[in-house]
């Protein structure tokens, strides 16, 4: 389990206070936040839709707009990704990109409408069921630099070790690696010469910091099954609920590299391994309410998502000696390997609750103008579990992350049968303690399509731009801040999508 691996990529500049070495509340937000997502009409309008209806994306955005169908429709949407990223370390930038291909959504909707002369407020409405892509995880990035950096991993075993008997330190994940490979040895003397039984403090002969670099490798995405209704009354009111059954895979796969000069040490590799799938479940409700003809007002509540993951994870690692004499353990020392066991877990993951609201504002027959904005504390999200101690995990959740407040803009303009679509997208940093990087997101949208009398096809490209920050491992200073690596990482992600709708 990840309790043993270096899954440390702590984001804050400035916080000392708040320790983790498990790693999971990065999964906290990895798999609880969404861009917007859906068919490319929706795509292209910045992911509006909170008051929007007639849609195939109302069943994952707000399934009242359900109740606005007049006839059945049948929906499927290509996509491709591609993920680049910019990471900058010791001044120093290495360019990364990845791509895929995808199916984004894929819907039906059947409409059961009444008739213009059946009394009763009721209208009728429609049910629907689609499969949608709501996160996109494969990218890479990592850093490389030839300037020397200014600490070693060497320096958090050793900080990690502090205090645990030698009797027990193989089994300390990671650390006991390098106590296997010899990067860290037991103090095995006192001052006065006399042997310490089962020693508990550790130094290295490995005296220098070293060259770094590090890839990651990661993949996955997170796909939902929605089956929702929505009912229409009087045209004016529609109110929806739709279930949404999540399923997630993510794997990383990280080699971090130390080259030093001048040492006894060569170079050390560690090759981390890391899968993670699961399923969760969770609840959409809303309503959307018409003032006027021409006005759309909407109104979201989307329930956390309730998961149970299951991960594996395992670790190897090598060090490269110069034929170097130990004489602790009389031993000359030339490529020493270790590796870890297999880890084998089960946890829970509670994602937060969104809430939210739009308005659109239709321009006759011309094309519409709608906006969203909504709300979602990341700090609420909790991991439990049997198989470890998820205490300083939820921990670091609460004093991490924030709340965040989204807002999307969009727009589409009817020109005969023709559409044309604009939009954009911000979503808030989610991280508590500032830094000198924004990690909010940015979105661009546009879009293109054609309505037919019984057949529509549109496309949509979209590009979203976001800064993170990663960090190798944890080394805390006197006043407590983390001088690990850290690399600044510029990321662009462009997606094209088409959707062709058929309706009956």
């Amino acid at each position: 389990m990840r309790l043993f691996a270096l899954f440390l990529c702590f984001f804050s500049l400035t916080s000392g206070s708040v320790l983790a070495q498990s790693g999971y509340f990065e999964d906290a937000y990895r798999f609880s936040k969404s861009t917007p997502a859906g068919s490319a009409r929706i795509v292209g309008v910045g992911g509006t839709q909170w008051s929007l209806g007639g849609d195939v994306s109302n069943l994952s955005g707000n399934p009242a707009g359900l109740g606005f169908f007049r006839n059945s429709e049948a929906s499927l949407s290509l996509g491709y990704d591609l993920w680049s990223a910019d990471a900058t370390y010791l001044g120093q930038t290495k360019s990364y990109s990845t791509s895929d291909f995808s199916l984004p959504n894929l819907s039906f909707v059947g409409a059961s409408p009444k008739g213009p002369l059946e009394k009763g407020a009721f209208k009728g409405g429609a049910w629907g069921f689609s499969i949608q892509r709501i996160a996109n995880f494969s990218n890479k990035f990592g850093y490389y630099s030839d300037k020397l950096g200014e600490s070693s991993i060497i320096d958090f075993y050793l900080k990690d070790a502090s205090g645990i008997a030698e009797s027990e330190i193989e089994r300390r994940g990671l650390t006991g690696l390098a106590y296997q490979t010899y990067l860290i040895n037991p103090i095995a003397v006192d001052a006065n010469g006399n042997p310490i039984t089962n020693p508990k403090s550790y130094d290295s002969f490995v005296l220098g910091v070293p060259f770094q670099d590090e890839n990651i490798t990661q993949k996955g995405n997170a796909s939902q099954i929605n089956f929702g209704y929505g009912a229409n009354f009087n045209h004016k009111l529609f109110i929806g609920g739709s279930l949404g059954i999540r399923s997630l895979e993510f794997s990383s796969i990280k080699k971090y590299n130390e080259a030093f000069a001048n040492e006894p040490l060569i170079n050390s590799s560690l090759l981390e391994n890391l899968y993670i799938n699961g399923t969760g479940v969770n609840l959409n409700l809303g309503a959307i309410y018409k003032p006027i003809d021409y006005v759309n007002l909407g109104f979201v509540l989307q329930t956390p998502t309730w998961f149970a993951l299951n991960e594996e994870y395992d670790a190897s690692l090598s060090a490269n000696y110069a034929n170097y004499y130990f004489a602790q353990e009389n031993k000359t020392l030339g490529t020493e390997n270790a590796v870890s066991d297999v880890f084998l877990s089960n946890y829970g993951l509670r994602t937060p609750f969104k809430i939210g609201g739009g308005a659109t504002i239709f321009l006759g027959k011309h094309g519409f103008i709608s906006a969203d904005v909504d709300w979602v504390d990341y700090s609420v999200a909790r991991i439990n579990s049997t198989d470890f101690n998820e205490a300083p995990d939820n921990q670091v959740i609460q004093d991490l992350y924030t709340s965040t407040i989204n807002y999307r803009l969009g727009g589409e303009a009817k020109i005969e049968k023709w559409r044309i679509r604009a939009g954009y997208a911000y979503m808030g940093d989610p991280y508590l303690i500032s830094s000198s990087v924004d990690q909010s997101t940015q979105q661009l949208s546009g879009g293109i399509g054609a309505q037919f009398k019984s057949f529509k096809l549109d496309f949509s490209l979209v590009n979203q731009k976001f800064n993170s920050l990663y960090r190798s491992y944890k080394v805390l200073d006197n006043n407590g801040l983390n001088y690990g690596p850290l690399t600044e990482i510029k990321n662009s992600i462009t997606s094209a999508v088409i959707t062709v709708g058929f309706n009956f």
